[in-house]
C-alpha cells in the first residue's frame, strides 16, 4: 500500500541529504582554492623578499643562511647569470632549475613540488614546496566542514518526520470521523481549522454524503410508496378470490374468475413497473452509452407489440423512421419507448391509431409516439411524471409509474420530453429530443 508519509519522508529527506552535500561538495571546492591560493601568494611573496639579498659567487655550499629559513616546508634556491647556483635555504633539498617562470608543478624524488621562479636583475629566484602541505590542510579544513552538516543530517531527518507526520495529522482525524460513524450519520463533516489541502477533499465527501442522503431519502419514499400501492391490488385480488370461492352459480364463477384474473393482471403490470424503476434509481449501476439506431430500435419495439395492438382493434405502425443514432443505453431506451406505447395501447379505444416517428434533426433526433385516445389535459400535463399519479378519470391497469419512468431515462440521456396535443386536436403526441451524436451522457 502505497504511503503519502512514506513518499514525502523518502523526497524530503532525499532532497535534504542532496542538498547538503552538494553545500558541502561547494564548500570543499571553495576552501581548495582558498588554499591554493593563499599558499601561492606566500610563495610569491616568499620570492619577492629574496630579491635585495646579497648573493655572491661562492661556493653554493658557504652561502647557506639558515637565519633566513622559513621552515622545512619551504626551499628557496637562486641562480646567477651564468646559472650558478649561489643560494639555496636547505642544504641537501635541492630541486631542479625550473624551466619557465611563474607557477609549476614539479615531480621530483617521488614528491610533487609548488614551485614559483621568477627573474630579478639577472638572477633566477625559485622558491618551492611539497604539494602534501597543501593537501593535509585542504584535509583538515574539509573535515571542519563536513562533519558538523552529517551530524546534523538526522537531527533533520527526524525534524522532517516530525514535521510531516503533524502536517498529515488533519487527514487522520478526517479518517477518524469517518471511521467512527454510524451507517445513519450522514451530517456533513466539520469544515473549521482543516488546511486548504484539505478542502477539496472534505467538500467532496460531504457533496458524496449529501447525495446519498437524498438518494437513501428517496429510496425510502419509493419503498412506502411502493408499499401503498401493491396493497390496493393484493387486498383486491383476496377479494376476488373470496367472491370466487362463495360463488353459486357458473355466471358468478365466471365474473369473478375474469375479476381475479384483471386483479392479478394489474398486480403483475405494477410489480414490473416497480422493478423497472428500481433499477433506474440513482445509486443503480449504469450501462457505459453506446450508438443506438433509433429507427431500428422503433421499428423492435412496435413489432413486439403489434400483436396486442391488433387484439385491441388499434392500429400500431411505424410512420417515419429517418436512419439516426444517438449515444445512449440501448436496454433504457427499449424501456422508454415500450412504455410510451404501452401507455398509448392502454389508453386509445378500439378502432384508433397509434403511429410511431423517428425524425433526424441537425443537431439531433426526435422520437414520437401519437396516439388518437382522450389525451391529456394541459394543467395536469406536468404532474403526470411523477410516481405512482393517475388521472382521477383514468381507467385500465396503470400503475402510475409509465411517463415517470419515461423521464428518468430521457434525464440519463439528456433528452426532453414534451406532451402535445395529437393531430386535429385529438388524442396524445409525445415527443422526445435527443441532442446531437457528440452531446455526453447525462451524470447520474
Amino acid at each position: 500500500m502505497t504511503s503519502i508519509r512514506q513518499r514525502l519522508l523518502v523526497w524530503l529527506i532525499a532532497a535534504l541529504t542532496v542538498a547538503t552535500f552538494a553545500a558541502l561538495a561547494a564548500s570543499f571546492l571553495a576552501a581548495r582554492d582558498g588554499v591554493n591560493e593563499l599558499f601561492d601568494y606566500q610563495l610569491k611573496q616568499l620570492a619577492f623578499s629574496l630579491r635585495s639579498q646579497p648573493y655572491a659567487t661562492a661556493p653554493p655550499g658557504d652561502f647557506f643562511f639558515p637565519d633566513q629559513d622559513l621552515g622545512a616546508d619551504f626551499i628557496t634556491q637562486v641562480w646567477d647569470r651564468s646559472g650558478t647556483l649561489i643560494h639555496y635555504s636547505r642544504p641537501g633539498t635541492d630541486l631542479p632549475r625550473a624551466v619557465r617562470t611563474g607557477f609549476s608543478n614539479v615531480e621530483w624524488k617521488g614528491q610533487e613540488w609548488r614551485v614559483y621562479t621568477t627573474l630579478e636583475d639577472r638572477r633566477v629566484i625559485q622558491v618551492a614546496h611539497p604539494l602534501a602541505l597543501r593537501r593535509e590542510m585542504i584535509a583538515a579544513i574539509a573535515q571542519r566542514i563536513v562533519l558538523p552538516p552529517l551530524a546534523l543530517i538526522p537531527v533533520f531527518a527526524l525534524i522532517v518526520w516530525v514535521g510531516v507526520g503533524r502536517g498529515l495529522a488533519p487527514l487522520s482525524r478526517i479518517a477518524r470521523a469517518v471511521a467512527t460513524r454510524s451507517p445513519a450519520s450522514l451530517d456533513p463533516l466539520q469544515t473549521a481549522g482543516l488546511p486548504a489541502e484539505t478542502q477539496p477533499l472534505v467538500g467532496a465527501l460531504n457533496d458524496l454524503l449529501e447525495r446519498l442522503s437524498k438518494a437513501l431519502a428517496a429510496q425510502r419514499e419509493f419503498t412506502a410508496d411502493a408499499a401503498h400501492e401493491l396493497r390496493t391490488p393484493l387486498t383486491a385480488v383476496k377479494l376476488q378470490i373470496q367472491l370466487l370461492e362463495t360463488a353459486r352459480t357458473p355466471e358468478e364463477r365466471e365474473a369473478a374468475f375474469t375479476q381475479l384474473k384483471q386483479g392479478i393482471e394489474r398486480s403483475a403490470h405494477l410489480t414490473e413497473q416497480l422493478l423497472t424503476m428500481a433499477r433506474l434509481e440513482p445509486e443503480a449501476l449504469e450501462r457505459p452509452f453506446t450508438a443506438v439506431s433509433l429507427d431500428e430500435l422503433a421499428r423492435n419495439v412496435a413489432g413486439e407489440r403489434a400483436a396486442i395492438a391488433h387484439e385491441t382493434g388499434i392500429d400500431l405502425g411505424v410512420m417515419e423512421a429517418a436512419p439516426v443514432a444517438v449515444p445512449g443505453d440501448v436496454d433504457g431506451l427499449r424501456v422508454l419507448l415500450g412504455n410510451l406505447l404501452d401507455n398509448a395501447i392502454r389508453h386509445t379505444p378500439s378502432g384508433g391509431r397509434v403511429d410511431v416517428a423517428v425524425t433526424r434533426l441537425a443537431d439531433g433526433a426526435v422520437l414520437e409516439v401519437t396516439d388518437t385516445g382522450p389525451g391529456i389535459p394541459p394543467a395536469e400535463r406536468a404532474r403526470v411524471f411523477d410516481r405512482f399519479y393517475r388521472r382521477p378519470e383514468s381507467e385500465g391497469t396503470g400503475s402510475g409509474l409509465g411517463l415517470a419512468i419515461v423521464k428518468r431515462i430521457a434525464d440519463r440521456h439528456r433528452a426532453e420530453v414534451t406532451l402535445e396535443d395529437g393531430p386535429g386536436a385529438r388524442g396524445l403526441r409525445v415527443r422526445v429530443r435527443f441532442p446531437g451524436p457528440s452531446a455526453k451522457p447525462a451524470p447520474s
